[in-house]
C-alpha cells in the first residue's frame, strides 16, 4: 500500500474495504456501535437533520465532520467533505507530542502514527510527483506538505484554505 493511501486511510477510514462503514447522507447511525460518532449538520440546505459519522482509523475518540458525504465502493473515493483539520487536531491531541501538522509534513506523519523518516518522505514525494532534488529535504518537505494538502482536497478532504496556497 502506498504512503498516500495509508494517509488517506488514516484520515478517511476504509470506504471500499469496509462497506459497512460507508457514510451516506442522512445516516442515523454508523454500522459499528463501538465507533465514535459526531453529530454534524449536512451541507445541503434542505437536509435539516444531523448525520452521525465514524472514523475508525484513528481510534474511538477521534471523530470527523463529514458534510453530505457518500462512499463510492466502485472508485474507493469519498465524495463530500472530510474535515482534515478536525481529524489532524484530534490525532495530535491523542499523540501527546507537540506537533505542528499545519506546517510540517514530518509532524503530520507522526500525528497519524506513520513512518516520517526521510526515506518514507522520499517515497511519498515520488508518489505525488516531486520533480526536484530529493536530497534537498527542506525544499522537498515544504513541497510535500503543500502537495499532500492539495491531494487530500482533491480526494474529498476539506482542507483549510490557508493550507492550499
Amino acid at each position: 500500500m502506498s504512503i498516500f493511501s495509508r494517509i488517506k486511510e488514516k484520515l478517511f477510514g476504509h470506504p471500499a474495504a469496509e462497506p459497512d462503514h460507508a457514510v451516506t447522507a442522512g445516516a442515523e447511525k454508523p454500522a459499528t456501535a463501538d465507533m465514535a460518532e459526531t453529530p454534524t449538520l449536512g451541507g445541503q440546505a434542505d437536509q435539516g437533520k444531523a448525520e452521525k459519522v465514524a472514523t475508525p482509523a484513528l481510534g474511538d475518540d477521534v471523530t470527523a465532520t463529514l458534510s453530505g458525504a457518500h462512499s463510492d465502493p466502485a472508485t474507493s473515493k469519498i465524495t463530500g467533505s472530510v474535515d482534515v483539520a478536525a481529524i489532524m487536531d484530534a490525532a495530535v491531541k491523542k499523540n501527546g507530542q507537540k506537533l505542528d501538522w499545519r506546517r510540517s509534513i514530518v509532524d503530520m506523519m507522526k500525528a497519524l502514527d506513520l513512518d516520517s523518516s526521510l526515506s518514507a518522505r522520499k517515497e511519498l514525494a515520488a508518489e505525488l510527483g516531486f520533480k526536484g532534488d530529493k536530497n534537498d529535504s527542506a525544499t522537498m518537505n515544504v513541497w510535500l506538505h503543500k502537495a499532500l494538502m492539495k491531494a487530500l482536497a482533491d480526494n474529498g478532504g476539506k482542507v483549510p484554505a490557508e493550507l492550499l496556497d
